[in-house]
């Protein structure tokens, strides 16, 4: 008896639904990217306007949303094809816009075949590309002029970002790394950028140095909240489908982030005799950080040893070695950003080259290019292409590394021409009121414990002559 079966008619192909679109993985790339989107704005505004001081509030959350505006149309122009396209050169592809139908309505097909138009791809890598700059702002803030903020984000996301995304994302020269979802690519090169930009910026007022509290710590937690949530999208995301790796990624992610908190608590209580909450939020960006190059290709034992070694080796880099270095000490990083990124995010892609599964890394890269972790390459008698693939991680490391300190350092210097990098000293002194003729409160105070002592002044009428 022959049976005829008809699709529901929401699942029938049509123009706007082609036969190779996957509705769900669609629905999933565009949430994802979504996620990441809000990391950024809110969450960055949020957590940089209340992680610094009351003075700086305005100035930190908009160099965060400026960042994000325009990115946006430098990577739609030309930034998303020199990270994606067609190869110019061995780290770097071919300038071109990404705004036509006839390029985002077609099937994605970069990195992997996914089932969902190219359109949500480069949404997704966009928001990836704006965070990058943001977290680099991160060791500029309270001193940094504008106008060179203004200028610098183009130029750095046009001659550093795009050369990572390309030389380990695409078709480039370090293609073989593995760099799940940007340890190095966003990480690593956020935390050696801000350091290298610190550097030729210059330090904060000696004041701010001296005394910075946060303006709101609620609110602080509130930004980081959007940081951590919509880390899911961020890692989860990157198998561009909603299968088995993108579960997988997920779950490690909250795992490592959650580990790491504890661990960086638990140090700061023993050597500190207080639980910090800032510290929980360093210590939860680091195991963020961590595990993103690992997430998808990683056991969840190993996000566990992750988030020790992330809450533990990036504690003592700031909060011991920071003390005791003499380039530490002369480069004012505000937020500490090479610590929770830089190092962090080379921790993270080595340890990648330790703990990457065999079956993982074939069910995510559908290749055997990629070596198995150290520790599979020990139990299973395959030493020597785990060495090689912890070769490749530290190449990479060293790349991204020499890369971003050479271009960020040529991009300051040139900014340097145009105009002053750091802020004239009276405006450094007023902060937002000075900058943009803004202030974040109506209220007293910029951190001090008790409000000014005013002499109350007697009326005229009642003073004696």
């Amino acid at each position: 008896m022959n049976q005829s079966f008809t699709l529901p008619k929401g699942l029938l192909f049509d123009q706007a639904s082609p036969e190779w679109l996957n509705k769900g993985d669609n629905a999933w790339q565009l949430t994802a990217a979504t996620m990441v989107g809000l990391q950024s704005v809110p969450g960055l505004v949020i957590l940089y306007g209340s992680m610094v001081k009351k003075k700086w509030a305005v100035n930190s959350a908009f160099m965060a949303l400026y960042a994000f505006a325009a990115v946006l149309i430098c990577w739609v122009l030309w930034g998303h094809r020199m990270s994606f396209g067609n190869q110019l050169v061995p780290v770097l592809g071919k300038p071109n816009v990404a705004v036509d139908e006839a390029y985002l309505l077609v099937q994605s097909k970069v990195g992997h075949i996914a089932h969902f138009p190219t359109a949500d791809y480069v949404f997704y890598q966009f928001a990836f590309a704006a965070i990058t700059v943001i977290l680099l702002a991160g060791s500029l803030l309270g001193r940094m002029n504008f106008y060179a903020w203004m200028m610098f984000v183009p130029l750095w996301v046009t001659f550093s970002y795009t050369v990572g995304a390309f030389t380990i994302w695409d078709d480039g020269l370090l293609k073989n790394i593995i760099d799940f979802s940007g340890g190095y690519v966003i990480h690593l090169s956020s935390g050696v950028a801000g350091f290298t930009a610190a550097y030729w910026v210059g330090p904060r007022h000696s004041h701010d140095r001296q005394h910075f509290p946060p303006n709101n710590i609620i609110h602080m937690l509130g930004g980081a909240g959007f940081l951590w949530m919509g880390w899911a999208g961020f890692n989860g995301g990157a198998p561009q489908s909603a299968g088995l790796i993108a579960s997988l990624a997920i779950l490690n992610t909250h795992i490592c982030t959650a580990t790491s908190i504890l661990v960086w608590l638990s140090l700061d209580m023993v050597v500190y005799k207080k639980s910090s909450v800032i510290g929980a939020v360093q210590g939860m960006i680091t195991g963020l950080v961590c595990i993103t190059p690992a997430a998808g290709i990683v056991e969840a034992w190993a996000a566990i040893l992750m988030g020790v070694l992330s809450g533990s080796v990036p504690w003592y880099t700031m909060m011991v070695l920071h003390k005791k270095s003499a380039i530490f000490q002369r480069v004012d990083d505000t937020l500490g950003a090479f610590h929770t990124h830089a190092v962090a995010g080379v921790l993270g892609g080595v340890l990648s080259g330790f703990f990457a599964e065999p079956n993982l890394l074939k069910l995510y890269y559908s290749s055997d290019n990629y070596g198995p972790g150290l520790v599979y390459g020990v139990l299973h008698g395959h030493i020597n292409d785990s060495l090689r693939q912890m070769s490749y991680q530290i190449i990479g490391a060293v790349f991204v590394t020499v890369w971003n300190i050479v271009v960020t350092s040529f991009i300051c210097i040139l900014i340097s021409r145009i105009v002053n990098l750091r802020m004239n000293e009276e405006d450094l002194e007023i902060g937002d009121d000075a900058v943009h003729g803004e202030e974040a409160y109506a209220l007293w105070g910029d951190g001090e414990r008790h409000p000014p002592f005013h002499k109350p002044k007697i009326p005229a009428f009642f003073r004696r002559h």
